[in-house]
C-alpha cells in the first residue's frame, strides 16, 4: 500500500470502526471486546508500518480540496509518525488492560466506542495539516474525555467530568479564535503553507492559552488531578498516551515547525513551563490520593517536553521528541499498577496503604522500574530524554531555567519513591492480591519497555534525531 492509502486508514480505521462496535456488541460481550482489540491493534500496525518512512526523513503532503481553504491536508513526516506510533501503541495496550480492569462495568459498548474513537481522532490530529481539522478533532478528543472521565455517572464525579471540559472547550474556542486571526494576517489554514510566517503576539497568546488548557500548564491545570475519578485505564490514557500530549504536539507542529514567534515569546515560554512544572511538582510531594498524585506528576513532566521544544536547540527538541516516547511508556505503566492497587484494595489515600510488595510482586516491581524512567535514573529510557532536555536548555543559555527543571527533577524522584514505599513496603495494612493476566501482563510489558528503551536507546533515538533534523533543517 501507498504511504498515502496507510495514513488514511491510521485515521479512519479506528474512527468509522469504533461506530460499529455497539453493533458488534449486539452478538457477544466477548465479540465486542475482540473487535476493539483488534481496531487498537489494527490502528497501532498501521501507524508502525509507517517507520521506514520516518526514519527516511523527508515529508509527504496529502491534500484533498473541499471548500473555502478547508481543504483535507495529511502532512506525513517524522514528527507525525513518531507521535502516532508512541499514542497508538499504548492506546492498544490499555485497551488490551482493559479487558480485565472493566470486565464486570456496564456501558462497555460505550466505553469501548469512546476509547477507539479517542485513539482514532488523535491519528487524525497527528497527521492534519489543516488549522481547522486540527481543531475539529481536537474537540472530538474532548467529547470522548468527557464521557469518558464521567464514565461511572455519580452526581460527583459528572460535576468533574464537566469541569474537564469546560476548561478544555474554553481554551480550544480561545485557541480557534487565535487560528482565525492567523487565517486574517495570512489567508490561509494550511500549516504547510505558513512555515516561517510571522504571526502576531495576539494569536500567538490565544493559540497557546489552548494549548495550555489541554496540556494542564499552570493555573490551567486544575481539572486534570479531578479526572483521577474515572476508570484508571481512561486516566492512563488522558496522562500517557493522548490528552495531555496534545498540546506539546500542536506547540512543536506549529510554533517549532511552523509560524515563526513574535519578539519575546521564545525567551518568556520556557519560564511559563518549568515554572509549571516546578510547582505541579511541589504540588505531588504533599498529596496523598494514589492517583492525584500521578496526576501531579504528569503535569510537571509535561512542562519538561514544552522546555525542549520551546528552546529550540538541537538537544532540547531531540531530547522533548524522546520525552513523549518515553513519558508515555512509563506513565501509562504507573496509573495502570495504580489500577491494580486501588481494584485490590479499594483504597486510593497512600497512607492506608503498604506492604503490598509480598502479594502483588508484579505489580510492585512494574512501578518501581516506570518510575525509574520518569525520575529519569540511568540507564532507563527516561534519563536520555530528561537529561537532553536540561542539556538543550542550557545550550539555548538559559542556565537559571535548567537548573529550576534539575531542582523539579530531584523533587520528582522523592515523591515517587515516597510513594513507592508507601504502598509496597513496610507492613502489610489490607489483603490484596494480583490483578487480572492482562492488566499484569500489561504493566509488566511497559515496565520493560521503560527499560529496554533506555538499554536500546540508539534505535529511540534515531527516529528522534531524524525529526529533529527535519524540523531544524527548516528552521536553520
Amino acid at each position: 500500500m501507498s504511504q498515502e492509502t496507510i495514513t488514511l486508514l491510521t485515521v479512519f480505521v479506528p474512527i468509522i470502526g469504533s461506530m460499529t462496535i455497539p453493533l458488534v456488541g449486539l452478538v457477544s460481550r466477548a465479540a465486542r471486546t475482540a473487535w476493539a482489540t483488534a481496531l487498537g491493534a489494527a490502528t497501532a500496525f498501521l501507524a508502525m508500518s509507517l517507520l521506514p518512512r520516518a526514519l527516511e526523513g523527508g515529508e509527504t503532503v496529502v491534500r484533498r480540496g473541499l471548500v473555502l481553504g478547508l481543504d483535507f491536508i495529511l502532512v506525513i513526516d517524522p514528527l507525525s509518525i513518531f507521535m502516532a506510533c508512541a499514542s497508538s501503541f499504548i492506546g492498544f495496550l490499555i485497551i488490551v488492560y482493559s479487558i480485565g480492569y472493566i470486565r464486570h462495568e456496564e456501558n462497555q459498548n460505550e466505553y469501548f466506542l469512546l476509547v477507539v474513537l479517542f485513539i482514532g481522532s488523535m491519528m487524525g490530529l497527528v497527521f492534519s495539516g489543516n488549522l481547522i481539522f486540527l481543531y475539529l478533532f481536537w474537540e472530538i478528543i474532548a467529547i470522548c474525555c468527557w464521557r469518558l472521565i464521567g464514565f461511572y455517572r455519580l452526581k460527583e464525579y459528572v460535576k468533574k467530568a464537566d469541569k474537564a471540559f469546560l476548561i478544555t472547550f474554553f481554551g480550544a474556542v480561545v485557541m480557534l479564535l487565535g487560528f482565525i486571526l492567523i487565517y486574517q494576517e495570512t489567508g490561509s489554514f494550511d500549516i504547510t503553507a505558513m512555515r516561517g510566517l510571522p504571526v502576531s503576539g495576539t494569536a500567538v497568546l490565544l493559540i497557546l492559552f489552548g494549548m495550555f488548557s489541554k496540556s494542564t500548564t499552570v493555573p490551567l491545570h486544575t481539572w486534570l488531578p479531578d479526572a483521577g475519578i474515572a476508570p484508571t485505564t481512561v486516566t492512563a490514557l488522558l496522562h500517557a498516551a493522548v490528552l495531555v500530549k496534545i498540546g506539546v504536539y500542536a506547540f512543536a507542529r506549529l510554533f517549532v515547525y511552523g509560524f515563526r514567534l513574535p519578539p519575546g515569546w521564545a525567551e518568556a515560554i520556557p519560564w511559563i513551563v518549568v515554572i509549571s512544572s516546578l510547582i505541579a511538582a511541589g504540588a505531588a510531594t504533599v498529596e496523598s490520593d494514589f492517583k492525584r498524585i500521578l496526576a501531579y506528576s504528569t503535569i510537571s513532566q509535561i512542562g519538561y517536553i514544552f522546555l525542549g521544544y520551546a528552546v529550540m536547540t538541537e538537544a532540547g527538541v531531540t531530547g522533548a521528541t524522546l520525552f513523549i516516547l518515553m513519558h508515555g511508556l512509563a506513565k501509562a505503566g504507573l496509573f495502570l499498577c495504580a489500577g491494580i492497587v486501588i481494584h485490590a484494595t479499594h483504597k486510593r489515600d497512600v497512607r492506608e496503604m503498604g506492604g503490598l510488595f509480598k502479594s502483588m510482586p508484579l505489580t510492585a516491581l512494574a512501578f518501581l522500574f516506570c518510575a525509574f524512567s520518569v525520575i529519569g535514573i540511568p540507564p532507563f529510557g527516561g534519563f536520555f530524554s530528561k537529561f537532553l532536555v536540561i542539556m538543550g536548555t542550557v545550550k539555548a543559555g538559559m542556565v537559571a531555567a535548567a537548573a529550576v527543571a534539575l531542582f523539579t527533577a530531584i523533587l520528582t524522584m522523592y515523591y515517587l519513591l515516597k510513594t513507592f514505599t508507601q504502598v509496597f513496603l513496610g507492613e502489610a495494612k489490607a489483603p490484596a492480591h494480583e490483578g487480572t493476566r492482562s492488566m499484569v501482563a500489561v504493566v509488566v510489558i511497559l515496565a520493560v519497555l521503560s527499560l529496554a528503551a533506555g538499554l536500546l536507546i540508539s534505535y529511540p533515538s534515531t527516529l528522534a534525531e531524524t525529526t529533529t533534523a527535519h524540523i531544524m533543517g527548516w528552521l536553520k
